[in-house]
């Protein structure tokens, strides 16, 4: 069974399979918007599509929050390209926000 959540304490989406995490999508709020700036998935979990699942489920957390995506990572930002369907939820990604996305990170 796979199972995609949101762990508000670590700031970012989980997906696991079988109780296992698999991988996680971060993220950091700021204001309405949510930005999504690293997703990974763990090497032996490789090659199933729990990516897409992963971010499928986070895209519908956000869209159902009343927020709006900002796909810093590069994957996000990939399936979001591939997907249009589902970039109704999302926002432009603009220079002030990886701006503010690096001092927040303190990066």
């Amino acid at each position: 069974m796979t199972d995609v959540s949101r762990n508000d304490e670590k700031h970012r989406y989980e997906i696991s399979v079988d109780g296992e995490l698999a991988g996680f999508a971060q993220y950091a709020d700021r204001g309405d918007q949510r930005i999504l700036y690293h997703t990974e998935i763990a090497e032996a979990f490789g090659g199933r599509g729990l990516s897409k699942v992963l971010v499928t489920g986070a895209l519908a957390d956000v869209r159902a929050g009343g927020k709006r995506a900002v796909p810093v990572c590069p994957l996000v930002a990939s399936f979001l390209r591939k997907h249009p369907d589902q970039a109704d939820v999302a926002d432009e990604v603009t220079p002030e926000t990886v701006q503010w996305l690096d001092k927040a990170l303190e990066r």
